[in-house]
């Protein structure tokens, strides 16, 4: 019976030492920021683009980027849609 409960109490020693993560480990989607011409932009790498829809005129896009101190931004920005023809 001792047998037993030290197992038992062994096994619930893993849970307690079982940590919460951090809420620093917790994806925060970034605000978007509105691109305006002349912004300067500080990227260090982008993580990731939107792709561009099939309309005619001028739509949104975005394009999330992690700038030189390791925060990410989120940038939404107008592009001309790719399904225009002369046709």
């Amino acid at each position: 019976m001792k047998a037993f409960a030290l197992l038992a109490l062994a096994g619930m020693s893993a849970f307690a030492l079982a940590e919460e993560p951090a809420e620093s480990a917790v994806a925060v989607e970034p605000t978007i920021e509105q691109y305006h011409y002349g912004m300067e932009l500080d990227i260090a790498r982008v993580i990731s683009r939107s792709e561009i829809p099939d309309v005619c005129g001028i739509t949104p896009a975005y394009m999330t980027y992690e700038d030189h101190q390791g925060n990410v931004h989120r940038l939404e920005y107008l592009v001309f849609g790719k399904g225009c023809s002369n046709g």
